[in-house]
């Protein structure tokens, strides 16, 4: 049997989409709009000084095309947290406007594939497994598992065998630092994927060329499934008056 692969787990995440409920919204008055902007920007305010306190990370996006209009995405160090998270919006008004269009629970994950020494005393590492998000211009995100058929099986490959090829993945990755920053989160045994992929970008065309180019690579071209891909801009709390306008 293959040998499984040791993995480094840090905060937990959740990718929080939903789409807006527009014709409930615009027959709602102009006092409940006003309430549920303010209850919202209250609560967003609260995430945002969770992350001054290096106790979580927030982001908050708008979504092209209809698969949702919003995403929030919450990284906390534990699954409890983000559980009361999602109860305490569920239960402001601005929820009563916003339809679920999709989630997604992992944790940040790093494979041991190459790493060396300890994790513990790495504090690259540590950042890489409690990241703040990146504030950068616009984010991709996507689920993925690997591919488990005859003669194209991840698990039965060989350790060194996979190592190779995460390798030469990652070279791709490289050619594309300071241009896009990426977060893994692991959801085996959390969600309907194996991981997500987040990544973050000031210039959105990146995307395209980097997921392009690594569409190549001998480990996505034999052993990649791909979910669907969501594609944002990145906003602030000063923003939401404006995107909720009517």
């Amino acid at each position: 049997m293959a040998e499984p692969i040791e993995t480094l787990d840090g905060w937990y995440a959740l990718h929080d989409f939903h789409t807006v409920d527009w014709t409930a919204w615009k027959y709602a008055t102009e006092e409940e709009r006003k309430e549920a902007i303010a209850e919202l920007e209250q609560l967003m305010e609260n995430w945002e000084q969770i992350e001054k306190d290096r106790l979580g990370s927030f982001g908050f996006y708008t979504i092209i095309g209809q698969k949702a209009d919003l995403l929030f995405i919450h990284v906390r160090p534990t699954m409890e947290e983000l559980t009361e998270l999602e109860t305490a919006f569920n239960k402001t008004k601005i929820a009563e406007y916003l339809v679920p269009a999709y989630s997604y629970v992992s944790v940040v994950e790093l494979s041991t594939y190459l790493a060396k020494g300890d994790p513990d005393e790495d504090p690259e590492i540590q950042a890489r497994l409690k990241p703040v998000l990146p504030k950068w211009n616009h984010v991709c995100f996507y689920p993925m598992d690997r591919r488990r058929v005859e003669n194209h099986n991840w698990f039965a490959e060989s350790k060194e065998e996979r190592s190779r090829l995460m390798y030469e993945h990652g070279m791709t990755g490289r050619k594309y630092a300071g241009k896009v920053r990426q977060i893994v989160t692991g959801s085996i045994g959390f969600d309907d994927w194996e991981w997500g992929v987040t990544l973050f970008a000031h210039d959105i065309l990146q995307f395209k060329k980097l997921i392009y180019e690594m569409r190549f690579d001998e480990v996505s071209a034999r052993f990649a499934e791909f979910g669907s891909f969501f594609i944002g801009h990145r906003k602030e709390r000063d923003d939401i008056a404006k995107i909720m306008s009517v």
